[in-house]
């Protein structure tokens, strides 16, 4: 199974977009969505759930008050200000054990914590979506990417491709995502910071060695960046495997909770359609090469 993975330095640049039309584009494949701090590839596909279980993602330290002696050296001893009053602040506990190991009376204990939730959905037709929800301050966020990556691969049946949505930004739910994949396709726009993002995200997983594509979404607002981008790219030996409009068709789809699929007329959807097959070349290509 090729895994593809979509890309952005920064939230906006229409990422999500475009996975959702590869998702009506693509056969044969599985939708991962690894933005596990604010999914909504399921909102747009509509899948009903089929499976949901709690993720717990780190150890917290907990104190038995029965046993406590409150002495005190717990909290003198934790470096990250997780225990105070001889309570434990889960948000701040980094889960690293020493108030455990040093406790004399053997009163504090590490236990797991539910952090979110895996969910695997399917839509009328079928289709597989595989998402989580990260709990609101909770940690973990790599971990739970690394989840719904492994659920999805389990519930994969005779599926030839897993489309991976991914988080925007170069944190640990990015790398999470890329690592070990076919292909990276970062989708960014013709603006300054999304250039410079672009390349941020292509400098945080090049010691991945994975192909890494671009696609400009919007190109033609701003055809200078655009330009440069492309030289760039080109400079670096990076595809430019797509170059979008802007197709108020997008916003229409959006707003209506429906894919581009559905509006066959839109520049864009043949944009990506264009798109899609050049990166099956690519991939076919790295096939015969290895």
């Amino acid at each position: 199974m090729k895994q593809i993975a979509i890309l952005s330095g920064k939230g906006g640049t229409g990422k999500t977009t475009v996975a959702v039309t590869l998702s009506t584009i693509v056969r044969n494949k599985i939708m991962a969505d690894c933005d596990v701090e604010a999914p909504n590839l399921n909102i747009i596909l509509q899948g009903e759930i089929v499976e949901k279980y709690d993720f717990y993602g780190k150890e917290t330290a907990l104190i038995d008050k029965d046993k406590c002696v409150e002495c005190g050296l717990c909290e003198e001893l934790c470096r990250f200000n997780a225990i105070s009053n001889f309570e434990v602040n889960p948000y701040y506990c980094e889960g690293c054990g020493l108030c455990m190991y040093k406790c004399p009376v053997e009163a504090i204990k590490m236990v797991e914590e539910k952090t979110g939730h895996v969910i695997y959905a399917k839509t009328k037709e079928g289709e597989k979506i595989v998402f989580a929800e990260l709990f609101p301050g909770a940690d973990g966020s790599g971990k739970l990417v690394t989840e719904v990556r492994k659920k999805a691969k389990e519930v994969a049946e005779e599926e030839e491709y897993l489309i991976i949505d991914g988080t925007p930004g170069i944190g640990c739910p990015v790398l999470a995502s890329a690592t070990g994949v076919d292909l990276v396709l970062i989708v960014t726009e013709p603006t300054l910071s999304g250039f410079a993002d672009m390349k941020r995200v292509m400098s945080a997983i090049e010691t991945f060695k994975v192909p890494v594509t671009v696609c400009i979404n919007k190109w033609d607002l701003n055809k200078e960046v655009s330009e440069e981008i492309e030289s760039y790219c080109a400079q670096n030996g990076i595809p430019v495997v797509g170059k979008i409009n802007f197709d108020e068709t997008v916003v229409k789809a959006l707003k209506n909770l429906k894919s581009l699929k559905e509006y066959p007329e839109s520049i864009a959807y043949r944009q990506i359609l264009d798109m899609w097959e050049n990166i099956k070349r690519i991939l076919e290509e790295r096939v015969v090469s290895q």
